[in-house]
């Protein structure tokens, strides 16, 4: 069997002829029924396996899928044995994995339609790609309604409610991570609990009611702790922190993103140690040591360029203009805040409006 490679294709990426294909379908429609079945889910075991494989290098907090996959193990998958071969792999075969997705759900087949966005989620988000992160958990959400797959929905969820808060859909977070907690707590889930608290905890902080985050966070932590899960742990202390800065307790918040960094690097979790550092530097412009500031900003942006993670790029490119800001120099301020102003505006993040904002009162020379 032949293929053509496409000029709209990246090297290494080929596509059937458009007769090829043709000729392919009319033979497919003579095939046994059960012959299509088996080679469709094949394909979606390939793309199902693969993807838990390539996003487990990433963070995908609530979103990790803990039961059984459903299928098998593909005989042949490439080797991802890192982040880089795992990103790679997961933004080449996105459309791909975009559409098992669909075509499961459309199926029958929901826990296909359910791990594959799952296993995307943390990936998506490192990238900015929200929009297809919300399609694909929309349609998992529906997938898993149907199936009355009651962890399902809840993992969907929890990852949904995450999604809508990132992108300030504070009233749809609150009720997808409600109705989330709420599953958990049914089935008796300490972990989903936890991560799901956690996002409330963060939709508290981001809405100015820092007592209940403090709360949600506290029980999140303390739930990580019973059950030994270090990365939830990690995180909860960071979010901690920042609730922690906002309400002005600044030695305790230094302490919890410590001990969150140190969680994430001991874990090997680059986009867990480039929030780290970007909380770090928020915290060292509050306290006006604004060159402390520009040096863990600047080591959370080099992380977060060789990951690709968009959005924390964004914030260290803030935080570093930010502290040329208090420094008095306006014209390297402008720089670094248009720079993380183009990546707001590009993976759609509220940040972005706080950037104008800053920009409009501080321009080079006024």
């Amino acid at each position: 069997m032949t293929s053509t490679w496409s000029p709209s294709l990246p090297p290494g990426r080929y596509q059937l002829h458009d007769l090829l294909r043709q000729y392919a379908r009319s033979l497919a429609v003579t095939d046994d029924q059960a012959d299509r079945n088996a080679a469709a889910g094949r394909v979606l075991d390939y793309y199902l396996h693969t993807a838990l494989a390539a996003g487990r290098h990433f963070d995908s907090r609530a979103s990790t899928y803990r039961r059984p996959p459903p299928g098998d193990p593909p005989a042949q998958a490439p080797a991802l044995p890192g982040l880089g071969q795992a990103a790679a792999w997961l933004e080449a075969e996105r459309a791909n994995l975009h559409a098992a997705a669909d075509y499961a759900a459309t199926r029958g087949q929901s826990r296909h339609a359910i791990v594959i966005p799952a296993a995307m989620s943390g990936f998506l988000a490192a990238r900015g790609h929200w929009d297809q992160s919300a399609a694909l958990h929309h349609s998992a959400l529906a997938a898993a309604r149907q199936a009355a797959d009651r962890l399902g929905e809840a993992d969907t969820l929890s990852t949904l409610g995450e999604l809508q808060r990132n992108t300030g859909d504070y009233p749809a977070a609150a009720a997808s991570l409600g109705q989330a907690l709420a599953l958990y707590s049914d089935a008796g889930d300490q972990l989903g609990q936890a991560w799901t608290l956690n996002g409330i905890g963060l939709r508290q902080q981001l809405t100015g009611d820092h007592p209940a985050a403090v709360g949600s966070q506290r029980q999140a932590l303390a739930l990580f702790r019973d059950i030994g899960h270090r990365l939830g742990q990690a995180h909860a202390l960071n979010d901690l922190g920042l609730v922690q800065q906002q309400t002005g307790d600044y030695p305790a918040a230094a302490a919890s993103h410590r001990q969150a960094l140190a969680l994430f690097s001991s874990l090997g979790n680059l986009l867990g140690q480039a929030e780290a550092l970007n909380r770090l530097g928020e915290l060292s412009l509050r306290t006006s040591a604004t060159g402390q500031a520009r040096d863990q900003h600047t080591r959370a942006l080099a992380i977060a360029r060789d990951i690709s993670a968009a959005p924390e790029e964004a914030r260290a490119l803030e935080g570093i203009g930010n502290s040329y800001l208090r420094d008095g120099n306006a014209s390297q301020a402008a720089a670094h805040l248009q720079q993380a102003l183009t990546i707001y505006h590009h993976v759609g993040a509220p940040g972005a409006e706080r950037i104008q904002e800053t920009l409009r009162h501080h321009q080079p020379g006024s």
